[in-house]
């Protein structure tokens, strides 16, 4: 093989991880607002940095005044998890899974809540037929499969008409995708991902009709304290207004707002999107150059903007250990091995609080890794 230099320039912030992601451009603690800090959440304060925190997610997300909007413990999977124990059991339930968290979900619908859910499978890099979801049953899914890299192209495949309710894990999509909240019913995500946030918390959005399910449908099993949304069969409306229902990190809330803050700057939805876009550009550019690497899915309407999953020729995960472990040493790039249990790869996060002059400083330093692990 050539020999391969060392490069010289390094991304300035060489930070690729899928989840916590990169925080946004010109981010430094001292930034972060601290009046709430020390004060308790039910105080005037709290209630009022909580419930700034959900309306610039509204803005952001040009959220329609039908869905609302909560704060929950859990990150992401609390958020979904709070959404399954609540609302299943009332009609039969279908579960897609083509990467591990999918696979989580049917874990949880079909071991923990015994639903006997229909299973809809793929393999990693691949989408399975949509066209096989029966909506008359509760449809769980992952929008952007975070550890494949693969995501649904659009929500047409979701009946206008659906009898069941239309479960959502967003957490790698919002922000980064214009996603269609008439086709939603339940949506969760973290703000560790597209926004650069902080994890712990998630965030959980209910549509009209995941609203009226939870008012009029009882669950067959008890439900912790973290996941009761009803009280007297209505709808528990303060936790769509800030008063979470456990305490939250006023930290993690306030960092949520500079990063809300900075997209809205940026222009909203828009301007993330086209940070996203320009990123998965510029790696996809560094893809099309080298014939050992390529994109681990295969299609380009489904492969994801934002958790890009790339496979390498001859790589196990021995050598993909190697290779991710040389250039953090470097300082070139941190975190980009593949998900523990996706095939051997790399796996660069390309949300909008990347810089494009970050990714495309990165392809000589794949190159010169790929060089050194081969000779």
């Amino acid at each position: 093989m050539t020999e391969v230099r060392k490069p010289q320039a390094k991304p300035a912030r060489p930070f690729f991880s899928s989840g916590p992601c990169a925080k946004p451009p010109g981010w430094s603690p001292q930034k972060i607002a601290t009046e709430s800090l020390g004060r308790s959440h039910r105080a005037k304060i709290g209630k009022a940095r909580l419930a700034l925190c959900i309306d610039l997610m509204r803005e952001m997300l040009r959220l329609p005044d039908t869905h609302r909007i909560g704060i929950v413990p859990g990150s992401d999977t609390g958020a979904f998890e709070m959404a399954m124990w609540t609302m299943l059991g009332a009609r039969p339930v279908t579960a897609l899974a083509w990467e591990s968290f999918g696979e989580g979900w049917i874990t949880d619908a079909a071991k923990q809540l015994k639903l006997d859910p229909t299973i809809i499978r793929a393999d990693y890099g691949q989408l399975p037929d949509l066209n096989q979801v029966d909506w008359s049953n509760d449809v769980l899914f992952t929008w952007n499969g975070t550890t494949s890299g693969v995501r649904v192209p659009d929500g047409d495949w979701i009946a206008d008409d659906r009898q069941g309710l239309c479960f959502a894990d967003a957490t790698s999509a919002v922000f980064a995708y214009d996603l269609p909240w008439d086709k939603i019913d339940v949506a969760t995500f973290s703000w560790q991902k597209v926004l650069g946030g902080e994890g712990a918390h998630g965030v959980l959005i209910l549509g009209p009709r995941a609203v009226e399910r939870l008012e009029s449908h009882t669950p067959a099993w008890p439900l912790p304290k973290v996941f009761r949304l009803t009280k007297g069969g209505k709808l528990t409306e303060g936790v769509f207004k800030g008063e979470t229902i456990n305490t939250p990190s006023m930290l993690a809330v306030e960092d949520a707002i500079f990063a809300l803050e900075w997209a809205k700057a940026l222009g909203g939805l828009d301007g993330l999107k086209a940070r996203s876009d320009a990123n998965a550009a510029a790696l996809d550019a560094i893809v099309a150059d080298r014939d050992w690497l390529s994109h681990l899915a295969a299609d380009p309407a489904s492969r994801s903007k934002t958790s890009v999953c790339l496979s390498v020729a001859g790589a196990d995960a021995d050598f993909i250990k190697k290779f991710a472990g040389l250039l953090e040493a470097e300082g070139a790039a941190y975190d980009i091995a593949g998900y523990r249990d996706a095939p051997p790869g790399l796996r660069i996060w390309c949300g909008a609080t990347v810089d494009t002059a970050d990714i495309e400083a990165l392809g000589p330093w794949l190159d010169w890794a790929y060089a050194e692990l081969s000779a």
